[in-house]
């Protein structure tokens, strides 16, 4: 089956449409990469996003408005995914759709919102849509994320030593070979919200590391913003830009003299190196694999492996999954998990009751018409 998956995260600069043919073969899934493409948010969408999001507030009004043009971005995502990657012969599209509030309090989650109304992609495209992953799994106890913790394990089943898959983007995540998963904190999101506050709005994030490789961690602020609760949370547990926003980084600089921006980026990027690799040396990983756009910034990977001495650090790039693509690629495998009625949850990586079909379906032009079901879901992932 030939599946496009589509991905915007926490970071909301562009939507990742990634493409592959997805089959069975006895206990294995077979995913051939196809190749992505990604269209960034136009600059009107994106700032009425960025004001809706917490620490921000809105109104539904607006909530309708983002639903209905967020979905249609995707929509023309997928059109040339569709187009430029499968020679218009995709046969079901998997959206993740764009998180804009994630509904956790004391470690449990109550709800999430995903905006980007299906229908307007199913129209575009005339296929089959599956979308709304995550609150099939909140409402069996998960946590809802991080849902691309079952690829992991299929992916690292097998391979040497105790492998972790580590996500950077605007929050981190990380998936070990025991089936715990969970997000360790902010990855890029302080950074990113500092870059643009500094700047006036100038810069998106810190492009290349360049303003934390200037800058030197300012120790009494680390330690400040370590004290942060969510920190000592067991997993599983999950987090968002409903906690790690501008307002928080503000409250941790409250009572210190001014600091340059550039002293400030870099203690926020030491930060994700240290809850990281505290995550890391906690489930005694081997070695990190890691992808998402935090691992462009050389800043932060030269700091996370100082961090972690004796182990491996690499990219999913060097395994042969496109770090870029490896989200979007996920949620393609989902998609065609919940098409074939097999489950697409791991319930010791969300800490749900039962392990679920995942997501709501959309119709495509000719109707609803999906495969048969699949008694068994398969016990790895191999790439071709």
């Amino acid at each position: 089956m030939r599946v496009i998956g589509l991905m915007s995260g926490t970071s909301y600069d562009a939507i990742d449409a990634g493409a592959a043919d997805l089959g069975l073969v006895g206990d294995s899934l077979v995913l051939k990469p196809l190749g992505l493409v990604s269209e960034a948010y136009d600059e009107e969408l994106r700032e009425a996003l960025t004001d809706a999001l917490p620490p921000g507030t809105t109104s539904l009004a607006e909530v309708c408005r983002l639903d209905t043009r967020i979905g249609q971005a995707f929509a023309a995502a997928a059109v040339r995914a569709d187009r430029e990657l499968c020679g218009g012969r995709a046969e079901l599209v998997a959206s993740h759709g764009q998180t804009v509030y994630h509904w956790a309090e004391e470690g449990q989650v109550h709800g999430t919102l995903q905006l980007g109304q299906p229908g307007w992609i199913a129209e575009a495209t005339g296929l089959p849509v599956v979308a709304d992953f995550r609150p099939r799994d909140i409402a069996a106890g998960g946590q809802g994320a991080p849902l691309v913790s079952l690829v992991d394990l299929l992916w690292l089943r097998g391979r040497p030593g105790a492998p972790v898959a580590l996500n950077l983007g605007g929050i981190a995540n990380l998936t070990s070979p025991d089936g715990t998963a969970f997000d360790t904190g902010p990855g890029c999101a302080l950074i990113d919200a500092a870059a643009r506050g500094f700047s006036g709005g100038r810069l998106a994030y810190d492009v290349d590391g360049a303003l934390a490789g200037r800058g030197t961690v300012h120790e009494p602020l680390l330690h400040r913003l370590l004290e942060e609760p969510y920190y000592a949370l067991p997993a599983p547990k999950t987090t968002g830009k409903e906690l790690f926003h501008l307002g928080h980084l503000m409250d941790a600089l409250s009572g210190f003299v001014t600091l340059p921006a550039e002293d400030v980026v870099a203690t926020l990027t030491m930060l994700t190196a240290h809850t990281v690799a505290d995550a890391v040396r906690a489930v005694g990983a081997t070695e990190v694999i890691a992808s998402g756009g935090g691992t462009l910034n050389p800043v932060l990977m030269t700091m996370l492996g100082q961090r972690l001495p004796g182990v491996a650090l690499r990219t999913s790039d060097e395994l042969g999954l496109a770090s870029a693509a490896k989200e979007a690629y996920a949620f393609a495998v989902l998609g065609f998990l919940t098409a074939h009625g097999l489950p697409g949850t791991e319930p010791s990586a969300t800490g749900a009751r039962h392990a679920r079909v995942l997501g709501s379906i959309t119709p495509g032009r000719e109707g609803l018409r999906l495969p048969p079901p699949v008694g068994e879901r398969p016990v790895r992932l191999v790439l071709e």
